[in-house]
């Protein structure tokens, strides 16, 4: 029930039907879907970032490429300048990524 603008009594609203898809959120439960979908992927998406990064910053430290730390360091582009870094730059294998032989130039 809900009051009109003449002040009478009505019917009911029509999001208060509690349906499967409507859990009191006003018609805001797409919110609640891209939530559902956006974490998951901003999770996938840091733990990406964070390998290649971890990779890329450990050899340019090593290889005592100081200005590619620092700018490794500050720049966040979900792991394409550190892979750029590690293939071009660095002129790395993928099995090199992992080896504990020294990288200096």
């Amino acid at each position: 029930m809900y009051m009109n603008r003449f002040g009478e009594w009505g019917g009911t609203y029509s999001n208060d039907n509690w349906g499967m898809m409507s859990a009191g959120f006003g018609g805001y439960e797409w919110v609640l879907w891209a939530l559902a979908v956006a974490v998951p992927l901003l999770i996938i998406f840091v733990a990406w970032s964070l390998v290649w990064k971890g990779l890329a910053l450990w050899h340019a430290a090593r290889r005592g490429q100081y200005g590619w730390f620092i700018i490794l360091l500050v720049v966040n582009t979900l792991g394409i300048l550190e892979i750029i870094y590690l293939f071009f730059v660095a002129k790395l294998t993928f099995k090199e990524l992992f080896s504990k032989h020294d990288h200096r130039v």
